[in-house]
């Protein structure tokens, strides 16, 4: 028997930990939807429900038909969708995000939230990070950031049909920020007799910041908060860093709360994120007409009625009819790459690409969610070259891999490629494992050569039942301080030669004992 989950006096930080960057957030009644941007990856937006606020689940992507994602074969990492906004308007659905690699703008609706979704209806408004929004009269207004670069103009405002994808006035500048640079992420809302324009600025690194503006209508004139910015950590030396690009939601009762990005740095200075951005959730007081934003803390009184959230299996058989909507491939996942039905409770890759080097090889892979963790694989390698990668993009990557009887680690860092370690392996089934543990968890006289305190963290690469790793590799060499990029760490399968299976795959916690 299942119990339910116990009432939450806290919760902890992030909500939806790993690559899971510019959260956009709507409440349809009781329950709460929430997007984030994908980059290259596909299928496209994921998209979690929740009842309270704390606890996410993941029901599917936004995006999972290649009629909606088309992304050209070389599309660069870090490029694809950007920054998605979720709002729910007349009974439907509403997302509006970005393709930088094709098209620019689009919207998508959907009659449930967990799809099908619409193919996009693309529209002809520049720059980035698309938001909606509707007045009393039925206007729809979208505001965006301009492009970046000489012709930046900040935020624009224009009203569109969303049905037709036709702009019907504007855009308009709206507000340029504070004088910082970047200002992006707006979201534009009717509270009482006022409209606020919230937006991000700083950049989305280290600076980044969350400002407030407000007008009597979408057109403006916009009147800056008295305090800006109304959330930053830039400069602190809090945990939490890189607070910004956010969504405000209310609750049932009238709370007001925030999600937003932001990241947890470890190791030396400058310090490395290596799970990317994430989401985080903090509480929103309103005084004198303007939002009080919290601090984000990685624990925090929870929200009314929050419930202790339930952890998603770890574990996946590659039983079910179709992939769990948490697997997410590079670019595209072509149906002749992968099959759950010719090996009834096994996950086939066929190779399509002859290396991770490059795009256009067959990966499947999750995104890395704990900072210490541990992520298994049973492999049938059978005449194939297959294995586990943890990756950021194709030049930054770590490879566990089984090709002829040998177990190999390849370290891809940069322009540089390096087999660090073999071993032989017997014919038929093996379990290959990566974990990662952070500098200040290794036992005095175990850590691995030539630690550092600069290292964020150490990835070991396991083969079979030895207890003693292959290798340990550095892991602020897949952080995007090192690599450059709005990602994080994906975990995953490949193959590169021939076909290859999995039986199950595993990831957790590092104390949480698996398989």
């Amino acid at each position: 028997m299942t119990s339910s989950p116990a009432e939450a006096s806290f919760y902890d930080n992030p909500v939806i930990p790993g690559f899971h960057p510019d959260p956009s957030v709507c409440r349809v009644g009781e329950d709460y939807y929430l997007v984030c941007s994908s980059f290259e990856y596909f299928p496209g937006v994921p998209i979690f429900h929740s009842r309270d606020l704390v606890g996410w689940r993941q029901i599917g992507n936004v995006l999972d038909r290649p009629s909606q994602l088309p992304l050209p074969a070389d599309a660069m990492a870090s490029d694809g969708i950007y920054a998605p906004t979720i709002r729910h308007h007349d009974g439907r659905f509403w997302l509006i995000t970005t393709n930088v690699s094709h098209g620019g703008n689009f919207i998508v609706t959907a009659e449930r939230p967990e799809g099908p979704w619409s193919d996009p209806v693309w529209i002809d408004l520049p720059g980035i990070d698309p938001d909606l929004a509707w007045d009393d009269d039925g206007n729809c207004w979208c505001s965006f950031a301009g492009a970046h670069g000489p012709d930046f103009h900040g935020v624009q405002i224009a009203r569109i049909d969303p049905e037709a994808g036709k702009v019907l006035e504007g855009p308009e500048p709206a507000w340029a920020g504070t004088g910082l640079q970047w200002p992006e992420a707006p979201h534009l809302y009717r509270v009482g007799e006022w409209w606020y324009l919230m937006i991000a600025e700083g950049g989305t690194e280290r600076g980044h910041t969350v400002a407030m503006a407000r007008a009597r209508s979408p057109r403006g004139p916009w009147e800056p908060a008295p305090v800006n910015p109304v959330l930053s950590h830039r400069s602190t030396s809090r945990p939490v860093q890189s607070t910004g690009h956010a969504d405000l939601v209310t609750t049932p009762g009238g709370e007001w709360w925030m999600v937003l990005l932001a990241t947890r740095p470890v190791g030396y200075s400058p310090k490395f994120h290596v799970l990317g951005r994430e989401t985080f959730l903090t509480p929103v007081q309103w005084e004198d007409g303007w939002p009080r934003v919290a601090p984000v803390d990685l624990r925090a009184p929870a929200p009314a009625g929050a419930r202790t959230p339930v952890a998603a299996p770890r574990r996946d058989d590659f039983d079910a009819p179709d992939l769990d909507p948490r697997w997410i491939s590079p670019r595209s996942r072509p149906d002749g790459s992968w099959s759950l039905a010719q090996r009834p409770g096994w996950l086939a890759l066929h190779a399509t690409g002859s290396t991770l080097d490059r795009p256009g090889c067959t990966f499947v892979g999750r995104r890395q969610q704990h900072v210490e963790s541990r992520t298994a694989v049973l492999l049938d390698p059978a005449a194939g070259r297959a294995g586990l990668s943890a990756r950021l993009d194709e030049g930054h990557h770590y490879d566990l891999e089984v090709a002829d009887g040998q177990a190999a680690v390849i370290a891809r860092i940069g322009p540089l490629r390096q087999v660090v370690a073999t071993r032989s392996v017997p014919p038929g089934p093996v379990t290959l494992a990566i974990t990662t543990r952070s500098a200040r968890r290794w036992p005095e006289g175990e850590e691995p050569a030539g630690l550092h305190v600069a290292a964020p963290d150490y990835l070991a690469f396991h083969v079979g039942e030895d207890p003693e790793p292959l290798a340990e590799l550095d892991g602020r060499y897949l952080s995007t301080e090192v690599a450059t990029g709005f990602t994080g760490r994906v975990i995953g399968m490949y193959v590169t030669e021939g076909t290859a299976w999995f039986d199950w795959f595993d990831h957790g916690p590092l104390d949480v004992a698996g398989p």
